[in-house]
């Protein structure tokens, strides 16, 4: 069988299969986004016979109903949503959603003296030469001898022979050719991303997510306009909270459902953590719903697949319609999302520039969701979650193939009698003495600040409630949440006035440490031995020189909370790289200490 069939058709064509229903144009890229002079300039190349690039859809698989009979697929477009949503705006008249989910109409002139379009607007309506709206033209209540009359009244310096040629290519639009290529239902979502890749001159990836989407977004059968709005307008609204009342002013249907009103919660909620996107909520739905960890999969339940007999059923397309909609709703339910955001920002996470991964933080989130749908004890939910989310950063769990690792692991807590069983077994094998004597602290090697390990040691920092280098009284959080400074405990500009003028060298993130500003300009380019000596002479003393630490103990417990070796205080140039290995140490110890207290 083909993978895909090429064939052209007309514009007019086109519009009646989609106004008839039997192409559907998924909602996935939600609202239109392509600017009024982009849809002027495709109209005018279809004017001039120029090419205007092929769309693709692709056909879901015929589904098996209960009686045996088959329930023939609906064909979907994939790509070219853009340019025939403008040419149902611009000839059919239908409006458009914008960004702000307004609905409005882009009217398109022609001036058919000169033969040229543009966006219509209040100079061109009053200009007796332009045509204000094409729509007009292609309307059943046009009259073309009629308007040939009227028009040539208004400018006689057109001809109404000349004029009905020009008003006729201009109606001929409908006729013109548009490439369409079918791609088969027996591809995978795999091979269909990667035609769709090849075809498309931008190469523009269109994800697993997306495809998901348009199965939900067509599908009126089993509520999937429904399903597919309570994902994205979440996304929306968490991410845009504005969003909230243009979607309410602009989609009366979808604000009349019960769905609406499980979302309108988060429009005055700021967690500053978590803001998943459409494909985050369809990714934790999914894992924790039906145990799987790859999205292509939930385009072929969606479909109807039966991976057994591998065969398409109705039965299944419905049951996991049902189970997604319920899955989605568990995602947004705020009970559940603000307990999960709380579990997360008692690990340690106050501000997402924490986490990187927003995978770790998804896998987090449906283990939450699988746990509590299990019955599991609110104390065993928050420390397992608690603990794996911090695993999943110290192994990078999530960080290559997460499909199939959200799939191994899924499984096996699902079908953990105790989900801290599965959770030793892990620490057993990953997280072993070598692993905090030796491999942490080489993770420390590098002088990137993002770096997962530096913000599990701030976390860590976090969550013992440490004070900031140097301070008595400010703790690393609150400079965290005043982006406050990060200081290098080797001065950079003392390190590169000693012959260390590498980035990577005096940037190593075993040499930073919070620190208030106060204390970071006073010690400016001063070696360790330096400033440090300046301490030690206000210890005992009511007088302060650096910092507010002013006794001994106060000062070896502050070393302590940031791993910082207390021969500090004699060291210079000389000893900064034995610094380095000490401090990724200290760093590492700190880590353990806190995820063994979590």
């Amino acid at each position: 069988m083909a993978n895909y069939n090429v064939n052209n058709t007309t514009v007019n064509s086109l519009l009646s299969l989609i106004d008839e229903k039997k192409i559907a144009i998924p909602e996935i890229q939600r609202p239109f986004v392509w600017k009024s002079a982009k849809v002027r300039d495709l109209l005018d190349s279809l004017f001039n016979d120029y090419p205007v690039g092929y769309i693709i859809t692709w056909r879901n698989p015929d589904a098996r109903l209960k009686n045996g009979h088959l329930s023939e697929g609906k064909t979907i477009l994939i790509d070219g949503q853009q340019r025939v949503t403008a040419l149902m705006a611009a000839i059919s008249g239908n409006k458009i959603v914008d960004k702000k989910y307004n609905k409005k109409n882009i009217n398109i002139a022609f001036d058919p003296i000169n033969e040229i379009f543009e966006v219509s607007n209040p100079a061109i309506r009053k200009d007796k030469r332009w045509i204000p709206d094409i729509s007009f033209i292609f309307s059943e209540r046009f009259n073309l001898f009629d308007y040939v009359e009227e028009y040539c009244e208004k400018n006689p310096e057109i001809g109404r022979n000349q004029l009905s040629k020009i008003l006729h290519k201009l109606e001929s639009i409908k006729h013109s050719s548009i490439g369409v290529i079918e791609l088969s239902h027996a591809l995978d979502i795999e091979e269909v991303t990667e035609i769709f890749i090849r075809i498309n001159s931008a190469g523009v990836a269109l994800s697993q997510a997306d495809f998901a989407m348009s199965k939900i977004s067509v599908n009126d059968e089993f509520n999937g306009p429904v399903i597919r709005k309570t994902v994205d307008y979440f996304a929306n609204i968490i991410s845009h909270p504005a969003s909230y009342e243009h979607i309410q002013s602009n989609d009366k249907e979808f604000t009349n459902t019960q769905n609406f009103r499980y979302i309108s919660w988060v429009k005055n909620y700021n967690s500053g953590i978590y803001e998943p996107s459409y494909t985050d909520i369809l990714r934790v739905a999914f894992t924790f719903k039906f145990l799987r960890g790859r999205l292509s999969d939930l385009v072929s339940l969606l479909s109807g697949r039966d991976f057994e007999t591998r065969d398409y059923k109705k039965v299944i397309e419905e049951e996991s319609f049902n189970d997604l909609h319920d899955a989605v709703l568990q995602f947004v339910n705020q009970t559940n999302f603000k307990q999960f955001v709380t579990i997360i920002k008692s690990a340690g996470v106050v501000h997402n520039k924490l986490v990187r991964s927003k995978n770790t933080l998804n896998f987090a989130y449906a283990l939450f969701l699988l746990l509590k749908d299990k019955g599991i004890n609110t104390p065993v939910i928050n420390k397992v979650v608690r603990k794996w989310f911090v695993i999943s950063i110290l192994t990078e769990r999530y960080s290559s193939s997460p499909e199939s690792q959200f799939d191994y692991d899924i499984k096996r807590f699902a079908d953990a009698e105790n989900p801290e069983d599965y959770v030793k077994r892990i620490e057993q094998g990953e997280l072993s003495s070598a692993y905090w004597n030796t491999i942490l602290p080489d993770n420390f090697e590098t002088s990137v600040r993002s770096s997962p390990y530096f913000n599990l040691f701030v976390m860590a920092q976090v969550y013992l409630k440490d004070y900031a280098f140097l301070s008595n009284s400010v703790t690393v959080q609150h400079l965290i949440e005043e982006r406050g400074d990060i200081h290098h405990i080797f001065p950079k500009r003392y390190l590169q006035k000693n012959g260390y003028n590498r980035r990577g060298v005096y940037n190593q993130i075993a040499n930073y440490a919070y620190t208030e500003q106060p204390v970071n300009l006073k010690i400016k380019a001063q070696p360790p031995k330096e400033y440090m000596g300046w301490i030690m002479d206000q210890l005992d003393n009511e007088s302060f020189t650096l910092g507010e630490i002013n006794d001994s103990e106060k000062l070896k417990e502050n070393m302590r909370m940031n791993a910082i070796p207390t021969s500090l205080s004699s060291m210079d140039v000389d000893d900064y790289e034995d610094f380095l290995v000490e401090r990724r140490k200290l760093m590492a110890d700190k880590i353990k200490e806190y995820y063994n207290k979590l």
